[in-house]
């Protein structure tokens, strides 16, 4: 980021708006081209759990696990709630055998927390918990016990840097929430146990849906432990002490949306052609690139994240830097980065930009492979442009 002191009148207002201001970290924006047209062989009016309602289901587990590069002996289902239920279903189904570390540096993380200690009431938990936009100490986390973490923080634009801080054997599960990550970076599948997303981050997909993916070792952990509380049937992934195999195989535990199905079929479909996962991780790096190019000549920006190695590549959060802005009360700040986003949707530059609600004020940009870098490249000058005039407002 460049010191020099911000603009204290307003700039001249862009000629150019993106052609699809979607920024938002979810749902994100659905992938270059789309039209209701994709939805066209929907398999809708009929069951689920017919022939032909099975088959989508299933085309979404095959086609996601060929993507991703899954290991064959690993599991993969959808299930109820987007990647809070698969989340869920993953902490009440499996916890409570050991004891769990828990890592939290953001929103979610912290939600994942706040359930294993008031809802399931885990007394052996280790809480490793950081501030936004820096990450707990991974060098301290105990691989002998139950672990659960967030690989990307949606809501602080934190992520782990890379898998090398999980060793490649451990006595206890390693549950990774990796919804904003999966599609875009690279996970080392033989390290985690458990791994949930949902439709609606990378792949643009609509919401409600969660993916749920299982070692051989967590489904041991599921026939070999009884959890000390009653489970809701929404998260019975085992029947007499056995695994539900169908619902790795299509046959969820409640209704899913056909129509939704057959559009994550079409996103999944689109990664292919682009090139697969690699090719998606490009577009991604290639966003983010944008954004840290503008982020280096602005004034009045800069990342949350401190330490450039745990940057998000895909919910870029932002932080106001501009000494103008510090010197607001903590209300006016929230109030002017408020006024900021809706400064920007009303001129339809860009949607749904503002920070989480839990997060410092600021921005979040959704930079994920269905943004296109030329889209990002025009709102820039927008960005620029709102807040200079804010800033004008003011004086």
């Amino acid at each position: 980021m460049t010191t020099a002191p911000a603009a204290t009148s307003a700039l001249a207002k862009p000629a150019r708006l993106p052609q699809r201001p979607h920024f938002s970290s979810g749902p994100c924006a659905k992938r270059p081209g789309w039209s209701v047209a994709a939805l066209s062989q929907a398999c809708l009016g009929r069951s689920h759990r017919a022939k032909a309602g099975k088959a989508k289901l299933a085309e979404v587990l095959d086609r996601s696990r060929a993507l991703l590069g899954i290991p064959k002996d690993y599991r993969i289902a959808i299930v109820p709630g987007s990647d809070t239920g698969a989340v869920e279903m993953a902490l009440w189904s499996l916890l409570g055998a050991r004891g769990v570390d828990m890592l939290a540096w953001e929103s979610f993380g912290k939600g994942w927390l706040t359930d294993v200690v008031q809802q399931l009431k885990l007394t052996d938990v280790r809480k490793l918990e950081a501030p936004y936009g820096r990450l707990p100490d991974l060098r301290t986390v105990d691989f002998a016990r139950d672990v659960v973490f967030t690989w990307n923080g949606t809501t602080s634009g934190v992520r782990v840097p890379d898998g090398n801080w999980i060793p490649a054997t451990h006595e206890g599960l390693v549950i990774c929430d990796a919804t904003s990550a999966v599609f875009a970076m690279e996970l080392p599948w033989e390290k985690l146990d458990v791994v949930t997303w949902s439709w609606q981050k990378v792949l643009g997909g609509e919401a409600a849906h969660g993916m749920l993916v299982v070692s051989p070792r967590a489904v041991a952990r599921l026939e070999s432990h009884k959890p000390a509380w009653p489970l809701p049937k929404i998260f019975q992934m085992t029947s007499k002490g056995k695994l539900n195999e169908g619902l790795f195989k299509g046959d969820t535990i409640n209704t899913p949306s056909l129509l939704a199905t057959e559009d994550a079929i079409d996103s999944l479909k689109w990664a292919e052609q682009v090139g697969g996962l690699k090719a998606l991780m490009v577009r991604t790096q290639a966003n983010f690139n944008a954004i840290a190019r503008w982020v280096e000549r602005s004034d009045w920006v800069d990342f949350l994240a401190e330490d450039p190695a745990t940057r998000s590549p895909t919910s870029v959060c932002l932080r106001l830097v501009d000494p103008w802005f510090w010197e607001l009360e903590a209300e006016q700040q929230a109030k002017t980065a408020k006024a900021l986003a809706d400064k920007l949707e009303a001129e339809g530059a860009a949607y749904d930009i503002g920070a989480y609600r839990d997060a410092p004020s600021g921005l979040r940009i959704w930079a994920g492979a269905t943004v296109e870098t030329a889209d990002l490249e025009a709102l820039f000058p927008w960005l620029d442009w709102a807040y200079a005039g804010l800033r004008a407002e003011a004086h």
